[in-house]
């Protein structure tokens, strides 16, 4: 039996930590909507122009989120060997833009702060990043690897709290990241314990919330939960889908990309597809507004629950290709890039159409038009 352990203890080790942090979610998050339930309330004034449910629920999800990333963080010496006890410069990093996320997605539940104070902030994340070595290391010039990260890290962080309109739908894509994220990790030789384990409890956590963010939901993630999770789920990016020991320059280059875009994949497709269509309306593509993926779904008479199965069937497609990548093909070919991008660019022409629809359309006029005629009032 002990054997038996010590030959797939890390496994044991995973499996255990990631239900205790998903039964503690539940607990958490259940505590949270029956004694909490005026604290951070959503919708009300201009968030109800942002989220497509028009009832008022507590915003409170991702205080657990960060709970349970910091029970992960602090426990990892506790089962693995005491050398890593000390934390080095990378998982410092990690932790202060842990901190800033969340304080600065506790700032705007609180007081709706402006968006530039927000794009000032989530920069400065991206330089504490780069300054405790966590950037892209895909090209031979770090002034282009530091620029990608700053554009990155804003974007994603961006990107995933835009992508919080609907229920349970940032919820299943983050699972779904972080999944991918997970299965990289095991596919490397050596695995950083820390980054295992505050993986896999923020990844249980989201399982707990989800159970009660789905819809109908009786809970959001506010944007405590948005913030934190999209400077997460960017580092986690970094690490485990930009860079990696075989990413050199010439064609391992574009495997790495391709790998990020099929982990990311929705939130790339619905912030590229958002941009581009308010960029073509005159529109500013840095406001909220019903005008996204999820949105042309719905429009066209899918459920809210058909819309979040949508995304998981794309999720699970996006999943297989990433395993494939990482443990059936050993030399990169050209074809390959072909093929998985000829994937990506179908997911995206797919939803820009229906975002061209003439029915999501015109409801997407309507909303701006009441948007326009709030704003003169």
């Amino acid at each position: 039996m002990s054997a038996f352990i010590l030959d797939n203890y890390l496994a044991i080790v995973s499996l255990l930590f990631f239900v205790s942090c998903a039964v503690f979610s539940l607990l958490i998050n259940k505590v949270l909507i029956r004694y909490t339930p005026n604290l951070g309330l959503q919708n009300s004034g201009n968030l109800s122009a942002i989220r497509w449910a028009s009832t008022t629920k507590p915003s409170v999800g991702g205080i657990t989120f960060y709970l349970v990333f910091l029970i992960a963080a602090a426990s990892h010496s506790i089962f693995f060997d005491s050398s890593e006890k000390l934390l080095n410069l990378n998982q410092i990093g990690l932790l202060i833009v842990a901190a800033l996320s969340f304080l600065l997605g506790l700032a705007d539940d609180t007081y709706n702060t402006k968006p530039i104070l927000k794009l000032i902030t989530q920069a400065t994340i991206a330089l504490v990043l780069i300054a405790t070595g966590i950037h892209i290391q895909i090209f031979d010039h770090k002034l282009i690897n530091y620029a990608i990260t700053l554009i990155w890290v804003v974007g994603i962080m961006n990107s995933i709290n835009m992508l919080d309109n609907m229920d349970g739908i940032t919820s299943i894509v983050s699972v779904f990241i972080l999944f991918n994220a997970l299965v990289v990790m095991f596919s490397f030789g050596s695995i950083d314990s820390m980054y295992l384990m505050v993986t896999i409890g923020v990844f249980a956590s989201l399982i707990g919330f989800l159970r009660f963010n789905w819809h109908p939901s009786k809970i959001y993630m506010g944007d405590t939960g948005s913030q934190f999770l999209g400077v997460f789920l960017a580092i986690i990016g970094i690490k485990y889908f930009w860079n990696d020991v075989d990413s050199v320059v010439g064609v391992s280059v574009s495997k790495q990309i391709l790998l990020v875009a099929l982990g990311f994949i929705l939130p790339i497709v619905d912030t590229t597809v958002v941009v581009i269509n308010r960029l073509a309306r005159g529109q500013s593509p840095f406001v909220g507004g019903k005008d996204h993926t999820t949105h042309s779904l719905a429009h066209l008479g899918l459920s809210d629950r058909q819309v979040a199965y949508t995304f998981i069937i794309i999720s699970l497609i996006s999943t297989s290709l990433i395993i494939i990548i990482r443990y059936s093909i050993d030399v990169w070919a050209h074809y390959y890039t072909f093929i998985f991008a000829g994937y990506i660019l179908s997911v995206m022409a797919a939803f820009f159409y229906t975002t061209k629809h003439k029915l999501h359309e015109q409801k997407v006029n309507t909303s701006v038009q009441k948007e326009l005629k709030t704003t003169e009032q």
